[in-house]
């Protein structure tokens, strides 16, 4: 679930960001080659730089969870005792009773006791890191599968509709990722399609206006 959210999210940013690029391009002028160009050179910008970001991101947090997991590993052999009346205290504090606590501390700790650990202690699965090329990659490709929608749009259709499809289409589209980003996240769709409406639109009047301005002085 995390995965599919992470991926609606991503799609709605490139929807968004190469939106409100290409309007702002079509503001200023009306080559096909011009808003191609500036809409595949987005594409390529945006999808490039939320795949490092999110390798960064969680190749941190896994290094952070391997040197938890070292750390509680030495504490394991160094401190056994003690690390098992830890285990036992965080067991009676999710509800069981301090004997029943005790039992299911010492079985688990006799099965493996860095799996129960980590699993108890530090919400961390050994066998079920976080994988940075797997965030990077689907990063990479739900913000690409998300700039393609106005990228096509812009370029497509004649001149005159340009602007009116990729308004249009955009639109549909951030009501999609909208509605399917709170239904994963399980909040009010409602509020979250406005927010995606609302937010798109403004960025992409405001790029156009920024676009015809600069168009007409010239630039």
């Amino acid at each position: 679930m995390n995965w599919l959210r992470a991926a609606v999210l991503g799609a709605n940013d490139g929807i968004v960001s190469t939106a409100g690029l290409v309007v702002g391009v079509a503001g200023a002028t009306d080559s096909r080659a011009a808003l191609l160009t500036a809409g595949a050179s987005g594409l390529l910008a945006g999808s490039m730089s939320m795949a490092a970001g999110e390798y960064v991101s969680v190749s941190t947090q896994r290094d952070s969870e391997r040197a938890a997991l070292a750390q509680e590993k030495r504490e394991l052999h160094e401190q056994p005792q003690a690390e098992l009346a830890e285990l036992t205290g965080l067991l009676a504090a999710r509800g069981l009773s301090q004997e029943v606590a005790r039992e299911a501390a010492e079985q688990l700790t006799a099965r493996d006791a860095l799996r129960a650990h980590a699993r108890v202690e530090l919400g961390i699965d050994p066998d079920d890191l976080t994988n940075p090329w797997h965030a990077a990659w689907a990063s990479f490709l739900a913000f690409t599968a998300g700039a393609l929608l106005p990228l096509l749009a812009i370029v497509l259709p004649p001149t005159g509709w340009r602007l009116p499809v990729t308004v249009g289409s955009v639109l549909v589209a951030l009501v999609v990722t909208g509605w399917a980003g709170a239904r994963l996240g399980a909040a009010d769709p409602r509020r979250a399609v406005l927010r995606n409406v609302v937010g798109g639109a403004l960025a992409m009047g405001v790029t156009y206006a920024a676009g015809a301005l600069l168009g007409a002085a010239g630039a």
